[in-house]
């Protein structure tokens, strides 16, 4: 939109919300939507929030100052995305556009100034406004002002201050959201938004960012460091340069000590990675994770039961099929004989392909994510049965969360076994959803309390370990921290049980910060 007065016509505006809007950076933020506005119903559909930025180029200005088609309303707001096909990097060249945008563009306004480097638009947003939906009084504690969501254009290339220097490392980051990390005496450098390297054109522009950015900043790494995982582009890159040494690094570990990084901490400290993949140490897939993380090394203290993930890959895009999983854990056959949106609204034959899928252990890994049981949980409410972006399933359920009328929840009894470490059982929590839509609970208060039973859950657990190792800071990082209900809901009762409590304010809770995780631990251990 062209200034703050047209935003507050479909959009509420805070003081802390409006600074960031008129920054310099001039980020995408996102704010809550206003019950009646005048925009498209089309226009970021199931989700309380708009993302919105005000114009930081003369051809935005242009654009904008010249646009005559305000509705009744007198708002002014363009629709806008980036210029790129699902997946693949911006087109930055007017000929690649042409080619590879013909088929989703009416229109092409082109230049003959060429542009050189891609740069997404950094998202962020403000969370001292989202804890209302469990009635979560803030008290004397407030969050910083602002959460990246994505950064890249206007805080890209600002390094992250470390608390001592470390050798000149080369970070490649994650498989998804990447970006690279550079590091030089106390600074961490990481790079603009690269994107998912899941296909040759990404990995081009993986690629082509290292070098440039290692050209504009001087450095010659002397370490390579890389997911742990051996099928990822960023790893097999890594891998082809036998002069660096090289140091493979674990996803949830990262995820902790990018966070610790950011605040300058020393470990040991508790860390909740919850996420929705990660490989892990033992093979599995991760992201439902408690560690006793320092920079060089860490401990797994608990984590979400494994559970199968039926059709691997494709049970992330189909989260039916996670529902499935968790109610046959839940359940076992008896499962058939429930009265729920999930079995009704799908195949039988499809229900008893994949149910043999998890008895046989037939292409079905086992998972501890968080991300996997929020997207089960969506899809046994029958909230979302296919997903067409990452996390689309648990941003719907932590939207139904706000709707409706507000009210204090309990929370779902839960349990955890500890043995040698502390695994958490998710059918305790299964079975109580199962029975609040057999009473007809609304679907909105479900998603309160499936929050709730997470916060107290996780903070309950933070206590146990508490007292068997002593550490009183709790560090949160991973994806499923971008959920405002569950960070600001875990803050609040881990301070009040008199925890430290350290959130991510200077680079992106989700994979976009992994890459700086990387860097300390190389750092650490080569020290």
């Amino acid at each position: 939109s062209c200034d703050i007065e047209h935003i507050c016509k479909y959009a509420h505006v805070e003081p802390e919300e409006r600074s960031l809007l008129l920054s310099p950076p001039r980020p995408i933020v996102l704010l809550r939507k206003k019950e009646s506005n005048s925009l498209s119903e089309e226009v970021s559909p199931r989700n309380r929030y708009f993302g919105v930025m005000l114009p930081y180029t003369p051809l935005h200005h242009l654009l904008l100052n010249h646009l005559s088609i305000p509705d009744s309303k007198g708002t002014t707001a363009l629709v806008m995305t980036s210029g790129n096909m699902s997946d693949e990097p911006i087109a930055i060249d007017n000929d690649d556009a042409f080619e590879r945008l013909s088929g989703i563009a009416d229109y092409f306004l082109s230049h003959n100034r060429d542009i050189y480097v891609r740069s997404d638009d950094s998202i962020v947003r403000c969370l001292m406004f989202d804890a209302g939906c469990l009635k979560l009084e803030t008290g004397n504690w407030k969050l910083e002002t602002a959460q990246f969501i994505r950064r890249s254009r206007g805080y890209v290339p600002v390094p992250v201050f470390l608390d001592k220097k470390v050798p000149q490392i080369l970070a490649c980051g994650a498989e998804l959201k990447n970006t690279i990390c550079l590091t030089r005496e106390n600074k961490a450098f990481l790079s603009q938004h690269i994107g998912d390297i899941e296909n040759l054109a990404t990995y081009e522009f993986f690629k082509q960012t290292i070098e440039h950015t290692k050209h504009i900043l001087d450095i010659r790494p002397e370490i390579i460091a890389h997911d742990l995982h051996p099928d990822y582009l960023s790893t097999a890159y890594a891998l082809e340069h036998q002069g660096l040494e090289q140091i493979p690094v674990q996803h949830h570990h990262a995820h902790i000590v990018s966070c610790m990084a950011e605040h300058q901490l020393e470990g040991p400290v508790i860390g909740l990675s919850f996420d929705g993949t990660g490989y892990g140490s033992d093979g599995n897939i991760w992201g439902g994770e408690i560690l006793i993380a320092e920079a060089d090394k860490f401990t797994r203290a608990g984590h979400l039961s494994y559970i199968p993930m039926p059709g691997s890959a494709a049970a992330v895009k189909e989260p039916w099929r996670m529902a499935l999983s968790y109610l046959y854990d839940a359940f076992g056959e008896s499962f058939w004989n429930l009265d729920i949106p999930a079995l009704k609204e799908i195949d039988k034959n499809k229900i008893t392909f994949i149910v043999e899928m998890i008895r046989k252990k037939v292409n079905a890994p086992h998972t501890s994510s968080l991300g996997r049981f929020f997207d089960g949980m969506a899809g046994i409410m029958g909230i979302r049965h296919h997903v067409f972006f990452e996390g689309q399933a648990a941003v719907e359920l932590e939207m139904l969360a706000g709707k409706g009328k507000e009210s204090r929840v309990s929370a779902y009894d839960y349990e955890w076994i500890s043995e040698d470490m502390h695994r958490v059982l998710p059918a305790p929590i299964v079975r109580g959803v199962v029975e609040d839509m057999r009473k007809g609970v609304c679907p909105s208060e479900i998603s309160r309390k499936f929050h709730k039973t997470l916060v107290c859950l996780f903070s309950e657990l933070c206590e146990v370990i508490r007292k068997e190792n002593g550490l009183n800071r709790v560090v949160l990082s991973g994806g499923s921290f971008q959920n405002a209900i569950l960070l600001t809901g875990l803050i609040k009762s881990l301070k009040e049980k008199g925890f430290d409590v350290f959130a991510h304010t200077r680079v992106p809770a989700n994979d976009g910060g992994i890459s700086l995780g990387q860097a300390m631990i190389a750092a650490a251990m080569t020290r």
